[in-house]
């Protein structure tokens, strides 16, 4: 029997009564206190021994059938379930053959851009570090209460339908939702011209697959995004990184790596440019109207599409960014994701691209992954639509606005004069300018020592040694680590450029 003693209600916890009676009951059979046949006390009783309504204990009662715990007989009872599972049969393991899994990879397993990232991963933070490495937002920051309440509406109003496959292109109600605020923010865009994808990094990988064929060449920034980078190596491209200024990618640079003999038969052709205009990963640069204005009239002139990944558009700390380059020209490929605004745990993001284009990639995603989850989809519609991202960009903000600060003023007390930076207008992430002389793994260790992490610019470098400086990501850390992450920074910089003084730099971390 299940005694008053055994549960414990917790009149003020937002789990409702019968809820709580319904898990206690469960862990006491999945523990096997409560063992298959065992009945149950009636409704009646179990409610007076905990002193509460009989029907709070009839919906725990319904709650155990439904899941399948229990088993209920008009007029014998309610009685505990054959749910325990059967111990496992005794095997006797084979002993272990040494496949040949070296010789089994594929060569973009082993691609340089790979390497340059696993070495920094695999690179543990000593105690109590200052993550500036960690590109998420902070626990503090993440609208749990507002996604959980979405999420039990979705499955109180959908029921078992949110559970099954979402359709290929994406959930309805969500691609409307995106559109309006997609249009909201000056870029026409319908439903219909909508795809949902599982982060903008599956949209980045369709791209790659749909456009790139082993030994094609594709244009970045450089430095870029290493993400876009190891999806490019995977997929055989051959990436070759833009030089810009303070105001964006150089639209001379594009013209000669676009004309003849480029787009010769017997050259690679280029297949497409990828750029983030607002808050660059890992510069934090946002480009200006006039350049993106040349970037829009280059693509048309060399044909060559641009694929715009644009995490930080309502991430601006100070004034709006500029229109996006798909507000200026249809053919612009336009992808996002809510993993910076909102929770990585969602892993939803979309893709905007022309009708020719977009129905060739449906059926690519579909092969990828049989659709995104319908329940997270339909809780993020539903998010959207009661104003929740609105309410929580204009919360953010600030938040990072101060972070943002906090840094700057510290990284100027803190820095020596040989590093320099510039305050970032959108995003949450920060460049530190290197001297050519230092190694950014090299500073990326000296800092770990110092008991703070970044990222070194050579992980978003395509040759790896041309983006001299470190990634500092703001989002995390509240404003008095960052500040102290600033003074850290210091030393161990220091530290770094008396070493370059006196040795040759490397480009391997030991």
């Amino acid at each position: 029997m299940v005694h008053a003693l055994d549960i414990q209600l917790a009149s003020g916890s937002e789990v409702p009564l019968f809820q709580q009676i319904a898990d206690a009951i469960t862990r006491r059979i999945h523990l096997g206190a409560l063992p298959p046949a065992t009945r149950l006390p009636p409704t009646r009783d179990l409610a007076d021994a905990l002193g509460t309504h009989r029907n709070t204990v009839v919906r725990a009662y319904e709650a155990l059938v439904e899941s399948g715990f229990v088993v209920s007989h008009v007029g014998r009872g309610t009685f505990v379930a054959a749910v325990a599972a059967r111990p496992p049969s005794a095997v006797t393991p084979l002993e272990p053959a040494g496949l040949p899994w070296a010789a089994l990879m594929s060569r973009s397993v082993g691609s340089e851009a790979l390497r340059r990232g696993d070495r920094v991963a695999t690179r543990r933070p000593p105690p109590d570090a200052i993550n500036l490495g960690r590109f998420e937002p902070g626990e503090d920051v993440r609208p749990a209460e507002g996604l959980r309440r979405c999420i039990d509406h979705v499955l109180r109003r959908y029921g078992s339908k949110v559970l099954g496959y979402a359709p290929r292109e994406g959930v309805r109600e969500l691609r409307v939702a995106i559109a309006a605020d997609l249009v909201r923010r000056g870029i026409p865009a319908t439903a219909d011209e909508v795809m949902v994808t599982s982060g903008s990094q599956q949209a980045l990988d369709l791209l790659a697959r749909a456009f790139i064929d082993p030994g094609d060449t594709f244009l970045v920034e450089e430095p870029t995004y290493a993400g876009v980078l190891n999806l490019l190596s995977a997929a055989g491209a051959r990436p070759i990184g833009v030089p810009g200024d303070l105001e964006g990618p150089d639209p001379e640079a594009l013209d000669q790596l676009t004309q003849k003999p480029w787009r010769d038969e017997h050259r690679p052709r280029v297949k497409g440019f990828y750029v983030m205009p607002n808050g660059s990963n890992p510069t934090g640069r946002t480009v200006t109207l006039e350049r993106r204005r040349a970037l829009v009239q280059w693509s048309r002139r060399s044909g060559v599409p641009i694929i715009e990944d644009d995490y930080g558009a309502d991430m601006y700390l100070d004034d709006p960014p500029p229109p996006a380059l798909r507000a200026l020209d249809g053919q612009v490929i336009y992808v996002s994701t809510f993993s910076k605004k909102l929770s990585p745990a969602l892993r939803i993001g979309f893709m905007v691209a022309p009708a020719g284009l977009q129905r060739e990639l449906i059926p690519l995603k579909h092969a990828m992954d049989l659709g995104s989850s319908a329940l997270l989809q339909h809780a993020l519609a539903e998010f959207m639509e009661r104003g929740y991202l609105a309410a929580h960009l204009a919360k953010i903000r600030p938040h990072y606005r101060e972070r943002r600060d906090a840094l700057c003023d510290a990284l100027t007390e803190h820095l020596p004069r040989e590093i320099a930076f510039e305050r970032p207008n959108a995003g949450v992430l920060l460049w530190l300018r290197l001297p050519h002389s230092v190694d950014p793994e090299l500073a990326f260790e000296a800092a770990r020592r110092h008991g703070v992490m970044v990222t070194p610019g050579n992980v978003n470098s395509v040759s790896g040694s041309g983006a001299g400086g470190l990634r500092l990501a703001f989002c995390t850390e509240p404003p008095e680590r960052l500040r102290e992450a600033a003074r850290r920074l210091g030393v161990a910089l220091r530290e770094s450029l008396e070493q370059a003084d006196t040795q040759e730099p490397r480009t391997e971390l030991v």
